[in-house]
């Protein structure tokens, strides 16, 4: 097996890199625009990163498979309808019917969600992790985008410029990252 491919041999839709960054009472969430499937890049300016909620009070950015993605953008909307908001709560929500459901056990995604109060890092496996640090990044280029900030962060008050630069260092170090970034704050 290459590494690009699922347990049947097709070709895998690759990553992206989202770096979530919490700092100064500001939360960005930032990601690039390629989608990959092997060594093709097939869209070079995909949105992985959204707002979510009433109001858009909520920020998102996935890595993983698109229409698992948005399969799950649906979904925790729904949970922040259901619980009023919280995203904490509609986020365990979340992570207990992506963990149980026959369904939702196999979507292929990761997903970086915050609100003004808290970002979490949501994962299939049921996970719903408060990143240390204020810093969290998910996908191929994701360990680069936090490596980055975490070097940036002594040095850099702006969580803006933390994700941006961060994003910038991951699109020139990781073939499945481009420079095509969507970010959005709360």
């Amino acid at each position: 097996m290459d590494g690009h491919s699922d347990s049947h041999g097709a070709p895998r839709w690759h990553g992206t890199t989202i770096i979530g960054v919490k700092k100064n009472g500001t939360t960005v969430i930032a990601g690039d625009g390629q989608v990959s499937m092997g060594n093709t890049v097939m869209k070079p300016n995909a949105r992985k990163v959204r707002r979510l909620g009433e109001g858009g009070k909520v920020i998102a950015g996935f890595a993983g498979a698109t229409a698992d993605a948005f399969t799950l953008f649906e979904r925790l909307e729904k949970k922040l309808e259901q619980y009023s908001g919280q995203l904490l709560r509609a986020a365990v929500e979340l992570a207990k019917d992506w963990r149980t459901d026959k369904y939702l056990r196999n979507l292929e995604a990761l997903m970086i969600v915050a609100d003004k109060d808290v970002m979490l890092v949501l994962t299939g496996n049921g996970d719903v992790l408060e990143p240390e640090g204020g810093v969290a990044a998910i996908g191929s280029g994701g360990n680069y985008a936090l490596s980055a900030a975490k070097a940036l962060d002594p040095y850099e008050q702006d969580a803006e410029k933390i994700a941006r630069r961060a994003m910038e260092v991951a699109a020139e170090v990781c073939v499945f990252t481009n420079d095509r970034v969507t970010v959005e704050s709360v």
